[in-house]
């Protein structure tokens, strides 16, 4: 199968050609065609599969064949997601796409000034990135209208709603014409999402490539046991054990990238990192030395869990699990991307077991354990497997106290010497073994 088997015209096959992209992908091979023929659309596979051609070519085609050109302040296509980042390489792929033909791709999002977004969308856009915050700012002051809108994409459509956008996505839904083409993409989607997708879309085509909520088999994961205290002491010996060139490391909260970018950097290693308190243009920055090489070790929250494409990346560390055991799959999926290997370890202490546990049930494995040399953690970090289950190793029972000696009391009654009156085993009741609950949180209607 070629691209221009899919129906594609002559001006994406010379873009494709120039981008090297020669056979569709899975995903890609089932979507291409849907979308052309109109159809609403929900698709998961797994990250690095292409989902972004796989909306993007199709989308980019009928602006091109089809409709009036594009009014002032107006806009033909949307493209929603969940980061700034991604925005930024939605676009960047939307615009190498489109190279040849006549239409205009733009992409906006909050942490900049808006005053030049509002100029740019004077003369009218023909497709548009867009995070939902930024995007009701500008429909708002009047610098967007959706009248003339034919297709919405929700790109990691259920990271939008985990992230807090449910009330955004409402207030966009309203304001968007009721008869449109509507498309989500994402590599995973959860049951709740799956139910709120049936009452957003008409009639939709479902595509599932891959297994749902399973990690590439491309990439080699395993954890390696430590007390949380020593994380830092352990990420750095590893990473010289290792040798390693080339590390995306996600930690939990922003003080904790901050806290680790600061001991690296103390060690005179070349460390940056990016999370949502740091503005928009040293976040960018940071990223682009980082898929440069000019950065050893990037750090990030979550903001760069999400479709982020880093060319031939090597290595993903969770320095922490994820709160979402969903995020473990989209993380590990910034490596062994297209067809190429990799590799993801997780630093895991006692405390994180019922995220382990979940991550483990998703994804239905149970995740090879490490430990390392001199790192053996003091607070032992219970079994796991697939089922949900922590696997808890039975208490030994208290030998009997046998009481011996003139004068002692025991039992409730006095005992001659050396007459052992009988003692009751103290053994605690055994609990039954949890199991911990991985499915979506409930939000509200």
């Amino acid at each position: 199968m070629t691209f221009a088997t899919l129906g594609l015209i002559e001006p994406l096959l010379r873009s494709l050609e120039t981008l090297g992209y020669q056979t569709p992908t899975p995903v890609q091979a089932q979507a291409i065609p849907a979308v052309l023929a109109g159809r609403d659309l929900m698709a998961a596979a797994q990250t690095g599969t292409g989902k972004t051609a796989g909306f993007a070519l199709p989308l980019l085609q009928l602006l091109a064949m089809e409709g009036p050109k594009v009014a002032a302040n107006s806009v033909r296509a949307l493209i929603l997601v969940p980061t700034r980042e991604l925005a930024e390489q939605v676009h960047e792929a939307v615009r190498q796409y489109a190279e040849n033909l006549p239409l205009r791709t733009y992409a906006v999002y909050g942490g900049v000034s808006i005053n030049p977004q509002m100029m740019k969308l004077r003369s009218g856009v023909d497709l548009l990135v867009a995070t939902p915050g930024r995007l009701l700012d500008l429909f708002r002051q009047n610098a967007l209208k959706f009248n003339q809108l034919q297709t919405l994409v929700l790109d990691e459509a259920d990271r939008m709603l985990d992230l807090g956008f449910s009330e955004e996505l409402a207030n966009i839904y309203r304001a968007l014409p009721k008869k449109r083409q509507t498309l989500l993409f994402s590599a995973t989607f959860s049951d709740d999402i799956r139910l709120l997708a049936g009452q957003m879309l008409n009639d939709p085509l479902s595509i599932e490539v891959s297994p749902r909520n399973v990690a590439a088999n491309t990439v080699k994961q395993w954890i390696v046991t430590v007390d949380k205290k020593r994380k830092p002491e352990l990420f750095v010996h590893l990473m010289r054990k290792g040798k390693w060139k080339q590390v995306l490391v996600f930690a939990k909260t922003r003080n904790g990238v901050d806290a680790l970018v600061e001991k690296l950097q103390g060690l005179g290693i070349n460390a940056d990192g990016i999370h949502g308190d740091k503005p928009q243009a040293t976040r960018q920055r940071a990223l682009d030395r980082f898929k440069a090489s000019e950065v050893q070790i990037l750090v990030a929250t979550d903001v760069a869990a999400r479709g982020l494409d880093i060319e031939d990346l090597p290595l993903v560390v969770n320095f922490d699990l994820p709160i979402v055991a969903e995020d473990y799959i989209h993380r590990i999926g910034r490596t062994g991307r297209a067809g190429s290997t990799g590799e993801a370890i997780s630093l895991v202490c006692a405390d994180e077991v019922n995220l382990l546990s979940a991550i483990e049930m998703l994804t239905r494995q149970t995740l090879k354990r490490q430990n390392e040399p001199d790192f053996e953690p003091e607070h032992r970090v219970p079994d796991t497997d697939a089922s949900g289950q922590v696997i808890k190793k039975p208490k030994k029972p208290k030998k009997p106290k046998a009481s011996g000696g003139g004068g002692k009391r025991n039992l409730g009654k006095w005992v001659d010497s050396g007459e052992v009156a009988p003692a009751e085993p103290s053994i605690k009741p055994v609990r039954k073994v949890p199991v911990f609950n991985t499915g979506p949180r409930k939000r509200k209607p």
